[in-house]
C-alpha cells in the first residue's frame, strides 16, 4: 500500500559505598538538596576530583561550541580534544596490571579478541541548563517512588535527574540509579538520522536499518511541573530510510516514568500491511526491530524499558575506564569505524570515570533470557556506559558499550550516540543508533520540538491507505 505523505568489586569498593551511603542524607531533609550545591555536581556526582588528580574536578563541563563553528553549517561535531597524548593502551599483554579498572566484559573482549582500550587524560564535560539543575534539586525533596517498589517508577519529579542523591538502602538505591539513566538529560527534543550496522561472525559489515529519528522529552520540557506533565519521559518516532527492504516502516514509542501505573507502548507501521498495530509484545526479550535479531528489545542504550523482572542492586561506586568524549569516532566512515569483533579501537577514546555500578537478577517467577546483567553508570550523567551480561547457565553473553558525543549546543556535554553490543557467544556484534560521517547519517542535528502529530499514533494510522 502506498503512504500520502521511528566481576564484583572487591570488599574496598564495598566499604566505600557503605561510608558513602551513610553520610547521603542528613538529619534533616531539607539539607539534602543543598549537597548538591557544594560538595556534589548539580545532578549528583561528586564536585571533587580523586586524590591523585587522574579525574580533575568538575567545574560546569563543556558548554561552549569553537570559535566560528556553527553545527547547522559544519554538519558533524568536531573532536575537542583532538591535542590530547595518549596515556596507555590495555591489552591481553598487560590487562592484569589494570583490571581493578576493567570491566568484565572490556576483560572477555581482550582474553578472546585481541581488543584494545587506549587511555586519554579524563575531562569531565557533562553539562545541562540551570533549569535542569534546578529541577533536580526539587527533585532531592519531591520524587517519590511507586509504592510498589523503585523498579516499577516514581512520581513527584519533573525536568531533572529524579534520584540525585541515593538511598541508603543498596537494593533500593540500584533501581533509582537505573532511573537514573532511563531519565537522564539528552535535550528536550531532536532530529536526526542515525545508521544500525550489523558485524556477522566473518566481520562482513551490513547496514541494517538506516532511520529519521524524531525525539521528543516530555519530563524535559522548560517551564512544565510534576503536577502536568503526560507522565511519558521520551515520545520517540521512527522512519527507516535504508535498506530497499525496510523503508517506509515506522516505529512510535512511549516510555513512562511510572511503569506499574502506565506501561509502555509501541506502535508499528508496515506498508505491506497498510495499518498501524499496537505492540504489546515488543518489550523486553523481544528482538528488537532493524538490528537483525543481534539484540533484544530492552538493550538499547545498553538498558531501556520497564525494570520489573528484575531485582536490582547497587553494588559500590569505582574508578574505572570508561568509553568517554568520543567525537572521534563520529568523524569516521562505517567502514573505518568497524573491525572484525569490536570497533576500531584507533577511533574509541577511553578515559577514567567514577561510576556506579548497579547489578540486576531475575525476580522470582520472572523470566528474561538475560538472567543476570551488570551497568556501569557514568556518575556525572547517569549514562550507563558500560554493560555486561550473562545467560540463564551464567556464561557471559553480551558486552555493551555506550559511545559519547560532545554536544555544547544541546547543551549536554554528553550524549549517546553510537550504541555497540558484541556478542561473545555468537562471535558477532552491532552499532545501534550511530551517526556517521557518511551521506545521510553526516548530517546536522536538527533541534527543536517535532510537530507534536509525528508523536500520534491516531496519525499514524490516519495516513494509511487501506
Amino acid at each position: 500500500m502506498n503512504r500520502r505523505n521511528f566481576g564484583i568489586l572487591g570488599a574496598s569498593s564495598f566499604g566505600a559505598l557503605a561510608t558513602y551511603l551513610n553520610n547521603v542524607r542528613p538529619a534533616m531533609a531539607a539539607v539534602v538538596p543543598d549537597r548538591l550545591k557544594t560538595e556534589l555536581t548539580p545532578l549528583g556526582g561528586e564536585r571533587a576530583g580523586n586524590a591523585d588528580g587522574s579525574i580533575p574536578a568538575w567545574t560546569g563541563g563543556l558548554t561552549q561550541m569553537p570559535d566560528g563553528w556553527e553545527p547547522d553549517k559544519n554538519g558533524l561535531m568536531p573532536d575537542f580534544f583532538a591535542g590530547d597524548a595518549k596515556l596507555l593502551s590495555i591489552d591481553a599483554s598487560n590487562m592484569e596490571q589494570y583490571q581493578d579498572r576493567l570491566s568484565v566484559g572490556t576483560i572477555e573482549m581482550m582474553k578472546k579478541y585481541g581488543y584494545r582500550i587506549d587511555v586519554y587524560p579524563t575531562h569531565r564535560t557533562a553539562a545541562a541548563p540551570q533549569w535542569v539543575y534546578d529541577y533536580t534539586y526539587q527533585n532531592a525533596l519531591n520524587t517519590q517512588m511507586d509504592a510498589n517498589g523503585a523498579k516499577y517508577g516514581f512520581t513527584g519529579a519533573y525536568g531533572g535527574t529524579p534520584f540525585p542523591i541515593l538511598d541508603t538502602d543498596p537494593n533500593i538505591a540500584g533501581a533509582q540509579a537505573m532511573w537514573n539513566h532511563q531519565t537522564r538529560w539528552q535535550g528536550t527534543a531532536y532530529t536526526r538520522n542515525e545508521a544500525n550496522y550489523v558485524v556477522d561472525s566473518t566481520g562482513a559489515l551490513t547496514l541494517s536499518a538506516g532511520q529519521r529519528q524524531f525525539v521528543r522529552y516530555p519530563y524535559y520540557m522548560p517551564g512544565g511541573s510534576a503536577s502536568n506533565y503526560s507522565g511519558l519521559y521520551i515520545q520517540s518516532y521512527t522512519k527507516y530510510i535504508a535498506p530497499a527492504n525496510q523503508i517506509g516502516q515506522e516505529f512510535l514509542d512511549y516510555q513512562p516514568t511510572n511503569m506499574f501505573s502506565s506501561p509502555e507502548r509501541v506502535w508499528a507501521y508496515m506498508p505491506g500491511e497498510g495499518r498501524v498495530r499496537e505492540e504489546p509484545d515488543m518489550t523486553y526479550d523481544t528482538p528488537a526491530p532493524g538490528l537483525s535479531g543481534y539484540i533484544n528489545q530492552d538493550e538499547y542504550d545498553i538498558f531501556r524499558g520497564s525494570m520489573d523482572r528484575y531485582d536490582w542492586k547497587l553494588i559500590g561506586k569505582k574508578e574505572m575506564y570508561t568509553p568517554y568524549n568520543n567525537n572521534k569516532l563520529y568523524l569516521a566512515t562505517p567502514q573505518e569505524g568497524h573491525g572484525q569483533h569490536f570497533i576500531n579501537p584507533d577511533l574509541l577514546r577511553w578515559e577514567l570515570h567514577r561510576v556506579w555500578i548497579v547489578e540486576a537478577t531475575l525476580s522470582p517467577g520472572k523470566r528474561n533470557v538475560m538472567a543476570k546483567r551488570r551497568f556501569y553508570i557514568d556518575e556525572d550523567t547517569w549514562t550507563v556506559l558500560l554493560g555486561d551480561t550473562w545467560d540463564a547457565e551464567g556464561n557471559y553473553w553480551h558486552f555493551g558499550v555506550n559511545t559519547m558525543e560532545n554536544r555544547p549546543d544541546f547543551p549536554a556535554g554528553v550524549l549517546i550516540s553510537t550504541t555497540v553490543i558484541a556478542d561473545l557467544q555468537a562471535n558477532h556484534y552491532l552499532s545501534s543508533v550511530g551517526i556517521w560521517n557518511e551521506s545521510p547519517y553526516n548530517q546536522p542535528v536538527l533541534l527543536g520540538v517535532p510537530p507534536q502529530q509525528l508523536f500520534d499514533a491516531r496519525s499514524m494510522a490516519a495516513q494509511a491507505q487501506f
